[in-house]
């Protein structure tokens, strides 16, 4: 996993802070994440988060033959991964050394302290056994991945249930869910790991390393045990040196730790084994807080429905009269009535501005009407000295179908050209009673 590294100012800050005896989150040094587990709609599913450390755990089974030096025992295959979507500084595919000490210990923690009877696996001595499939998957990583994988696969185990199986003979039969209820694994004990992460080699002891403590840590010491205080395994890494004082103290600790996270599983698998039977909801999508917007439901109400009368009798006596009472409605023209609390229609009704822009309207369409009268009157003046109207236009063109049947309209004369015409008239009128009156004399 390559991380990006502390600066000097984050790694001297979060020194400073485990001396002092306190922590990034609030907690105190002994105090652990809150634990939620959640399960899904199949036997065998659940979500363990520790804190913002997610993981999800999944057990499968089927019936192979037996390894030949134990043909009376079933087989456990245990399997961690960890993906980008949980860190970006994990790779897909890749076995690191985190990945790989990671899986030995779930080994360890599940498959050799015994928690789990593998001979309650056997179908048919030497050749077929159950092989019970454990697949945890890293979510989201905020530190100590190993004490969230331990829980979630502790969990998924003993929530998990196996077909019923019988056997005539050579044959077996698997029964459905349907046929035969399933049958639970036998879970002699449950490990849990708790993990203590030490600073200035072992001076200062913290229990539940956060993401940010585990890069400034010296060493990490994991402790697995059972409610019984039976240490299931120890590994310590780091290169640091412990006294026996220290390994005491971690191991009090973890028996108490160990206690209260043992009776939180045990509830959590009460209650949906109860949900179960009741035919209530369950699964992942059930277990998901509703406080939000965003949520698609919502908690029902309790309604009382109890002296309904009476409360409504008291609301009505205490409430204060209507300010009017119209005792007919008001008819503002024929054939309507009045609607509402009485106020005058104001449907249609301009504002200021908007009046002041109609009546600016109003003139300006009064002004073009006036102008377009004296247009029209000059227009049947000169009318009558115009040519004949042109003939009609027939179009010989295949694209054009269209027969035009009104004559084209005779271009507009200027004012300019009409008061020419009417000077140059006047003029040869005059010279006419000129040349008659010197006729005369």
């Amino acid at each position: 996993m390559k991380a990006t590294p502390l600066s000097n100012c984050e790694r001297r800050f979060i020194l400073r802070a485990v001396e002092e005896r306190k922590r990034l989150d609030g907690r105190q040094c002994y105090d652990y994440r809150n634990v939620r587990i959640s399960f899904g709609a199949d036997y065998g599913c659940c979500i363990v988060e520790l804190g913002k450390t997610r993981v999800l755990a999944q057990v499968s089974c089927e019936l192979v033959p037996p390894k030949p030096n134990r043909p009376t025992e079933g087989i456990l295959f245990f399997n961690l991964e960890l993906s980008p979507m949980a860190a970006p500084g994990f790779e897909p595919g890749r076995q690191t050394d985190l990945l790989v000490k990671l899986n030995r210990l779930i080994e360890r923690c599940l498959r050799n302290s015994k928690c789990i009877d593998t001979e309650s696996l056997c179908v048919v001595a030497g050749e077929k056994v159950w092989q019970i499939r454990l697949d945890l998957h890293l979510l989201n990583h905020d530190g100590n991945i190993i004490d969230a994988a331990s829980i979630a696969g502790i969990v998924a185990l003993c929530h998990f249930r196996r077909p019923d199986v019988s056997v005539q003979g050579e044959e077996v039969t698997v029964y459905t869910p349907e046929e035969r209820d399933p049958v639970p694994l036998s879970i002699h004990h449950m490990p849990i790991c708790v993990s203590f992460a030490f600073f200035q080699q072992g001076t200062y002891l913290l229990v539940d390393p956060s993401e940010r403590e585990e890069r400034v840590m010296d060493g990490v010491l994991v402790i697995a045990m059972n409610k019984h205080r039976e240490i299931c395994t120890m590994q310590s890494s780091g290169g640091i040196m412990l006294i026996k004082d220290q390994v005491l103290r971690c191991s009090k600790i973890t028996a108490v730790k160990v206690a209260e996270i043992t009776e939180l599983i045990q509830k959590a698998l009460e209650n949906d084994q109860k949900v179960r039977k009741e035919g209530g909801k369950f699964g992942f999508a059930e277990s998901i807080p509703n406080q939000k917007i965003t949520a698609f439901k919502m908690e029902s109400a309790a309604v009382d429905t109890n002296n309904v009368e009476e409360q409504a009798e008291e609301i009505i006596t205490k409430a204060d009269p209507p300010s009017e009472v119209f005792a007919k409605p008001i008819l503002h023209t024929p054939g309507t009535a009045q609607i509402g609390e009485g106020t005058e229609n104001s449907w249609g009704d301009l504002e200021e501005s908007d009046r002041e822009e109609a009546a600016e309207e109003e003139d300006e369409s009064e002004v073009t009407a006036l102008e377009c009268q004296r247009m029209e009157t000059e227009d049947t003046s000169t009318a009558k000295e115009t040519k004949k109207d042109e003939p009609i236009v027939l179009s010989d063109s295949e694209e054009e179908e269209v027969v035009i049947l009104e004559p084209q309209e005779p271009p507009k004369k200027t004012r300019a050209q009409t008061n020419s015409k009417q000077e140059n008239t006047s003029k040869k009128a005059f010279n006419k009673r000129r040349k008659k009156k010197r006729a005369a004399y």
